[in-house]
């Protein structure tokens, strides 16, 4: 199936993005800058604003897959490796954060949401909607929950075995955090734009890229082998650093 620069170069730009904010959040951990990325706007809206661009693109380039005809059993093999990919991330956060390692984060979250974005990508404009019903669920729930209309199901949705639905009061303690709810919205939304684009024809998505930025279009194509490798080279590299210096 052929590739389309202008959805890599998206999808690459948000990985020199998160590159950046996971190199800065390493040099917190390492106490070579001091940063609050819990809790600062200055990171944590970076965090919302990296992963919606993920999602976004995530969803589109279903869309565009099943436009072209992508079989279930190609979809699985993706699926498959995506998978295997968040379970290396669990267990090597495992390895690095033993209290806190990530057990549902964006890896997770995406495995699921690709089989109900596949499931649905025929929906079209109702995407748009439904989009923002998932994204709104979740914060009329927690809203309700907390004052009290559903405070009988708070303890049961902030329990592990069902806070990856994102219907929560209290954010769990682990490193990396991407529930069902709202981020869902966020995919649905890609899946509606990669839809309504696929619709109109190829042309609409064969922009041509500045010379400039076919290096990005390049790193898109790779963005799953990327993700699990930039975080082990860079810590390994800081952690290096740190030996050097000391």
């Amino acid at each position: 199936m052929p590739r389309f620069d202008a959805v890599d170069a998206l999808r690459g730009f948000a990985m020199v993005w998160m590159t950046a904010f996971h190199f800065c959040f390493d040099l917190n951990h390492f106490g070579f800058w001091q940063q609050d990325f819990y809790r600062d706007p200055t990171w944590t809206w970076q965090r919302t604003l990296i992963l919606s661009l993920f999602l976004f693109c995530a969803g589109l380039g279903q869309a565009i897959a099943v436009a072209q005809g992508q079989s279930w059993s190609r979809f699985w093999r993706r699926w498959v490796q995506v998978v295997g990919c968040a379970l290396l991330v669990t267990a090597g956060s495992w390895l690095m954060y033993p209290q806190t390692f990530i057990y549902f984060g964006v890896l997770h979250g995406i495995a699921l949401m690709l089989i109900i974005a596949r499931l649905t990508t025929r929906w079209g404009g109702w995407l748009w909607i439904l989009g923002g019903v998932a994204i709104a669920t979740k914060f009329i729930a927690a809203y309700a929950m907390d004052m009290g209309a559903m405070a009988h199901f708070s303890d049961m949705f902030n329990a592990p075995r069902l806070n990856w639905l994102g219907l929560i009061t209290r954010k769990p303690i682990t490193e990396d955090y991407v529930p069902l709810l709202p981020w869902l919205g966020v995919m649905w939304w890609g899946v509606a734009g990669g839809a309504w684009l696929s619709s109109r024809g190829a042309g609409r998505l064969s922009w041509p890229l500045p010379v400039a930025m076919k290096p990005l279009a390049i790193l898109g194509r790779w963005s799953l082998s990327y993700y699990l490798l930039h975080q082990p080279l860079m810590i390994g590299a800081l952690m290096a650093v740190g030996w050097l210096v000391n």
